[in-house]
């Protein structure tokens, strides 16, 4: 397909079983995107597919993610495209759903998104909040962007430090889970309160006090992009 299309992106929806196989067939096929809708692929299989990624010129994002969508640009994604409208903020997110609620929520009030990114709620992704902020900062059509985390792990506190030296552009943030029980998994397999610096509220500090707005609802985040955007 990829000689005879020319393609350069894929997006596999498999049953969690057979999803290592074809994101391998996706790499060896010398695709530069991949975006992997499954849920449920054994950790096993991932760390394979993580080890094999390191020697391939090309991007995983995903699994357990929504995909990626640029309005009225691309789409490789399940996302539904009727709440987006063009524009020039960034969204990327553990979670499919608050993604589309707190999209829908921007175009309401007339922000438009210039890509969307759904990276996975998995204990092992491909594209991590780092990688895709950094492409939000390159991005001249990106001027400010939305992290949308969750308990569990400490991949926003480094994405903390991240915007706090290495971005420009205003960012806007909330974490999902401050009702969440210690110790028992809420929806995502990797979104699990373990104590300490995975709690809601100790992501939620270390975003404010790298000088992120931090909202304490999904509501909130408009609200925010707007005054960050000066549209407030």
């Amino acid at each position: 397909a990829v000689q005879e299309t020319g393609a350069n992106a894929s997006v596999i929806f498999v049953p969690p079983p057979f999803a290592a196989d074809a994101i391998f067939e996706s790499l060896d096929a010398g695709l530069s995107t991949i975006c992997c809708i499954t849920e449920g692929i054994p950790v096993h299989d991932m760390m394979r597919v993580a080890n094999y990624l390191k020697t391939k010129d090309a991007t995983l994002v995903g699994p357990n993610c929504p995909g990626v969508l640029s309005p009225e640009k691309a789409n490789v994604s399940i996302m539904p495209i009727d709440i987006f409208m063009p524009g020039n903020v960034g969204v990327v997110s553990r979670s499919g759903t608050l993604t589309y609620q707190i999209v829908n929520e921007l175009t309401q009030r007339e922000i438009g998104q210039s890509t969307a990114v759904g990276i996975g709620g998995d204990p092992i992704i491909g594209t991590d909040f780092i990688e895709i902020l950094s492409k939000f900062e390159a991005d001249p059509e990106t001027e400010c962007a939305v992290m949308i985390g969750e308990i569990g792990g400490n991949a926003e506190q480094l994405a903390a430090e991240y915007v706090e030296s290495e971005m420009s552009i205003p960012v806007v943030a909330y974490i999902a889970g401050f009702t969440a029980p210690e110790g028992k998994t809420m929806g995502h397999a990797g979104a699990i309160v373990s104590g300490g610096e995975s709690t809601a509220e100790a992501k939620s500090e270390a975003l404010r006090e790298a000088g992120i707005r931090a909202a304490t609802n999904p509501s909130e985040v408009a609200e925010l992009v707007a005054e960050a955007l000066g549209r407030g």
